[in-house]
């Protein structure tokens, strides 16, 4: 005989505001309803292994299956089942305090992650796309009676006697008619493959086609013919189940094909298992970013009990490591979890503190290992550690051993060597040690070529991070300053208080410099006249250092005052070399049209290096060197 009854909660409204509410995230529902079946299949081998079955528990198979006449989609299990009683405690009871409280706190919300977490409502997401949900269940317990349970999305149900053989529960959602999207095999399979690929239990999901040997012809070559196969969608024992101790590289590398098709393989990887005082596996691997729509395709995958969760990591994850690929697997973090609770969850805090130390053990142990297959990948680590360092004190003080310094010969030194590399020369007169780095050697070549002859050093640092770097550094080191090969002359560079005697008088100088604004005619071209060697460049351009590095933060991130700066115009120093011939020439020259016309011609020599000259000067320049080689 059938029994009715009334769901017991405390407000009418709780199945509207499911489906409401739930409903921008609706495929979760299959994520729920499978997760239960696996919670119920580990029950019983739990009981199994405790000798409290006294049968083998023979095929745990999870299947799920679709039926687009009838509309149904089911999940059925073998695990423990229940009992009238057991369905009427579990599943009648939503079993939450203050529901009223609820309702008001979430019915001007969608965030569906956390009203499941809060209030376990893992079942009933199923009707966010079904207009009735029946249960037919059967315990494991000897002579037990199987139950049907039907509800129709409402508060109400109906429980009765069913006839099922075997031990085990079946979910049968009616789907709803604005949710038969889901009456679709590839779009079932789709939901499946992204939340239940590596669940602990075996799930099937229809068939496939597999063609296999079936004798010879006539002519004895094999013949095939085409059979049905399970489809078993998910890997029961995923990689990071395993101990790292049982894994070659080559397992490793397939997982990280499997989880990333048509990626380049990665450069290293770190295997996660810890048990204390929070528990986490996983598999972070470090991989060769090519570009931005890599870097946001390929994110870590978050999962809890090998269920996947997200791949919205950002605060389980340090974020200067959001670039890394890969998984991260752990039961404290629960199966709904919203952004709120990760961001003040005490394991997610000590998750994420655990992830930075393991990153920097590793590559400490990969540069004293190996340092010449570290030195190879720094191109493609690199970012990660300069922002690791910028990002996390902590992680600074174990980076700075091992982070590293490239310079334009593409040597390598850690940040310690390289002080010892370049203080002898590189010391100005107020016993700073300069660090002379490019952003470009190709634009900045005769800088940096005017360096090297000084017998100066100079380092690449061409990053999209580097700008933010190098002002973080030059923090960090006592006593050092980093300048760009064209912030200034190069005996300006290194200041070491050594004075050049001027060819000029003070009233030629003078001359020079009035020649030379009016041949420019720029009011953001500050013109000096100073005393260089004769085998320096007649005029060179640069911009300060100060400058141009409130240039390069406003245009990559740095906002309020480098963001202003960014907006001021550009502000150029033309450095003229009183002791250069051309200079010479200027001045003996008996016409002053002459004199501008040489001026001109030597300052826009000096804005060609620069990459700086363009349309209608780029012409003119080049017009007017033809005359002066026809002359």
């Amino acid at each position: 005989m059938a029994e009715k009854g009334t769901i017991s909660i405390h407000t009418e409204n709780i199945f509207p505001i499911i489906k409401k509410f739930l409903y921008s995230d609706h495929e979760i529902f299959l994520r729920e309803l499978v997760s239960n079946a696996v919670d119920a299949t580990q029950k019983l081998k739990r009981l199994s292994s405790l000798g409290e079955l006294k049968e083998d528990i023979g095929s745990t198979r999870i299947e799920v299956s679709f039926d687009k006449k009838k509309k149904t989609i089911t999940v059925k299990d073998r695990g423990i089942g229940m009992t009238a009683e057991e369905i009427k405690k579990y599943i009648n009871q939503i079993a939450f305090s203050g529901a009223t409280e609820f309702v008001e706190k979430f019915k001007d919300k969608g965030d569906a992650k956390d009203i499941i977490g809060k209030f376990g409502l893992g079942f009933y997401s199923a009707f966010m796309v079904a207009k009735e949900v029946e249960i037919v269940s059967k315990s494991y317990q000897e002579n037990s009676e199987a139950a049907k349970w039907v509800c129709d999305g409402s508060t109400e149900f109906e429980i009765s006697v069913a006839k099922k053989k075997d031990r085990g529960t079946e979910v049968i959602l009616h789907i709803a008619e604005d949710s038969e999207e889901f009456l679709d095999e590839w779009k079932i399979k789709g939901i499946l493959d992204k939340y239940c690929k590596f669940l602990p239990v075996e799930i099937q999901f229809g068939a496939t086609d597999e063609s296999v040997e079936d004798g010879k012809d006539d002519d004895g070559k094999p013949k095939y013919k085409t059979v049905k196969k399970d489809r078993i969608i998910n890997e029961t024992e995923p990689l990071w189940t395993k101990s790292p101790s049982e894994l070659k590289d080559e397992d490793y590398l397939k997982f990280y094909r499997e989880l990333y098709p048509m990626t380049d393989d990665p450069l290293f990887w770190i295997h996660l298992n810890v048990d204390y005082p929070f528990n986490l596996t996983g598999i972070l691997y470090f991989p060769k970013v090519k570009n931005d729509f890599e870097v946001q395709k390929n994110k870590i995958q978050l999962y809890s009990r090998q269920v996947f969760i997200t791949d919205e990591v950002k605060d389980v994850v340090p974020e200067f490591l959001m670039l890394l690929h890969g998984v991260i697997d752990s039961p404290d973090i629960p199966l709904n979890v919203s952004r709120s609770y990760l961001q003040s969850d005490s394991n997610v805090k000590k998750i994420n503190s655990h992830i930075t130390k393991k990153v920097a053990d590793k590559l400490g142990e990969l540069f004293k290992k190996d340092r010449k297959s570290y030195e190879e990948k720094w191109n493609d680590i690199g970012i990660f550690v300069k922002y690791g360092m910028l990002s996390e004190d902590k992680f600074y003080e174990k980076a700075k051993d091992f982070a590293l310094f490239k310079n334009t010969d593409n040597a390598f030194f850690t940040l310690d060597e390289y002080k010892e590399k370049v203080k002898d020369n590189q010391t100005d007169k107020d016993k700073n040690v300069i660090y002379l780095y490019t952003t470009d050697e190709g634009k900045q070549h005769a800088y940096v070529e005017a360096a090297k002859k000084k017998a100066y050093d100079v380092l690449l640092m061409n990053t999209m991070i580097d700008s933010h770097f190098i002002n973080f550094i030059e923090q960090k080191l006592e006593t050092t300053q980093l300048k760009r090969v064209d912030a200034s002359t190069v005996d300006k560079l290194v200041d070491k208080d050594e004075k050049i005697d001027s060819v000029l008088s003070e009233k030629e100088t003078e001359k020079v410099k009035t020649i030379f604004e009016g041949a420019i005619s720029n009011e953001n071209m500050k013109v000096a006249i100073e005393s260089l060697s004769p085998d320096e460049l007649p005029v060179t351009i640069t911009m300060s250092e100060f400058m141009r590095r409130m240039k390069d933060m406003s245009q990559t991130g740095g906002g309020g005052y480098y963001a202003m700066m960014g907006n001021m115009p550009d502000q150029f120093d033309v450095t003229v070399n009183a002791n250069h011939p051309v200079v010479s020439k200027i001045l003996k020259s008996k016409k002053e049209e002459k004199k501008q016309q040489l001026a001109k011609q030597a300052f826009d020599l000096a804005m060609l290096s620069q990459n700086m000259l363009t349309g209608a000067d780029l012409t003119n320049f080049i017009n007017r060197t033809v005359e002066l080689a026809a002359e």
